[in-house]
């Protein structure tokens, strides 16, 4: 395994998820199929999942989309063992039908809760059969190879997706409102952490939670020194997700109504973490 995500770009594996909402008021496989909007929406859910997943935006691309009815089938091709190996982490969680639920209910306006249903094959094998054991899930995705090049559609996608900004409050140079933030030369509004938020930074902080967690700690009392360590120390078998989701609600439940986008956003701009911030308030990084 060290072998294998110690050198990014020599590794390549192929895995397809099917998806299937058990909610009958959304129907993911119509809605791909017959609205261009709808096609849009889903294709965003899918993408914001695989990027909370896998870590980030980079060690995986979408291939295809397609139809498996009653399942939407995605072709996912992993460039990266490492990102491939958190993404089954996640999967074998349970984080990943979460981040789906998350990211469609809020961007499809549900009013009612989506449950999702999800299979994840690579080639002929099943691997909801054997999440017990990673490396195994691993072997089988890397002996997948990919047999197409990412489908036109799919480029189209990404595109609009990467066209589609979330659009300054401000544009002039003037002061800053005291409700607002700055993020790469946009002015944010800004507003206090939510649970979607908390779920977006545990899945896709990863070993950095510690770094974060310091960054908050120079304005927050609750994570001064040894605090950290502490909570590494209690949630050390739970793995890194609970440990960065035991680390933010901390934060929040010591701040109260103080607890503010803007401090994490600046926490990850000082720790590096650019994209896991462009994530969070759901910007397409820039080229």
């Amino acid at each position: 395994m060290a072998d294998q995500t110690g050198h990014p770009g020599q590794w390549t594996g192929c895995a397809v998820i099917f998806l299937q909402s058990l909610c009958p008021a959304v129907d993911l496989l119509s809605l791909y199929k017959d609205r261009e909007q709808g096609k849009f929406i889903v294709f965003k859910v899918i993408k914001l999942t695989l990027t909370d997943s896998a870590g980030g935006l980079g060690g995986y691309e979408i291939l295809k989309v397609h139809e498996a009815d009653p399942f939407l089938g995605v072709e996912v091709k992993f460039e990266d063992a490492a990102a491939c190996q958190q993404f089954l982490e996640s999967y074998s969680s349970g984080a990943v039908r979460e981040s789906l639920c998350q990211h469609a209910g809020r961007l499809l306006a549900l009013t009612q809760e989506i449950t999702v249903e999800t299979q994840l094959k690579a080639s002929t094998h099943i691997l909801d059969l054997c999440l017990d054991k990673l490396e195994l899930c691993l072997q089988h995705i890397h002996l997948s190879k990919p047999e197409r090049l990412r489908d036109e559609e799919i480029e189209r996608l990404e595109q609009l997706l990467q066209s589609q900004a979330l659009g300054p409050i401000a544009q002039d140079e003037g002061p800053v409102p005291s409700n607002c933030f700055k993020f790469q030369n946009k002015v944010l509004e800004d507003r206090m952490l939510t649970a979607a938020d908390v779920q977006s930074f545990s899945n896709g902080v990863g070993r950095h939670w510690k770094l974060v967690g310091r960054a908050l700690g120079k304005s927050c009392r609750a994570l001064k020194s040894p605090a950290i360590d502490n909570l590494a120390y209690e949630y050390e078998r739970e793995g890194l997700y609970e440990q960065a989701y035991q680390l933010l609600n901390r934060f929040i439940q010591a701040e109260g109504r103080a607890a503010k986008l803007s401090q994490l956003v600046r926490a990850l701009e000082d720790c590096k973490l650019t994209s896991l911030a462009e994530n969070i308030l759901d910007i397409q990084p820039r080229e």
